[in-house]
């Protein structure tokens, strides 16, 4: 069986998640705007990463996508997304332990 490796996040990745799906729900029955639009207006081909998102079996998307979303339901990209940054925890160690030295000096 081949395995699937999950690519590792770089310094900087740049990524939403939706935290509030029942909203996002409602905003689109408030808007009167199908998934199939939504998806379009995201700047998907398809409909069905967006019923992903709305069922809760993803969470995750591209800020683009996201920024998008937002502006076609009329609310704020914080009202519906919260914004993620990875961080390599090497960097930040180094990082910490020179600032933890010049503290000491």
């Amino acid at each position: 069986m081949k395995r699937i490796e999950t690519p590792v996040p770089q310094l900087g990745d740049l990524w939403m998640e939706l935290h509030d799906r029942k909203k996002l729900a409602k905003l689109i029955v408030i808007q009167d705007v199908s998934q199939r639009e939504l998806a379009q207006l995201a700047g998907w081909k398809t409909h069905s990463y967006l019923g992903s998102l709305l069922r809760g079996d993803a969470k995750t998307l591209n800020p683009e996508p996201a920024l998008r979303i937002a502006k076609a339901l009329g609310c704020g990209v914080d009202d519906l997304f919260l914004t993620k940054v990875s961080v390599d925890a090497r960097q930040i160690d180094g990082q910490s332990k020179t600032a933890r030295k010049k503290v000491a000096a």
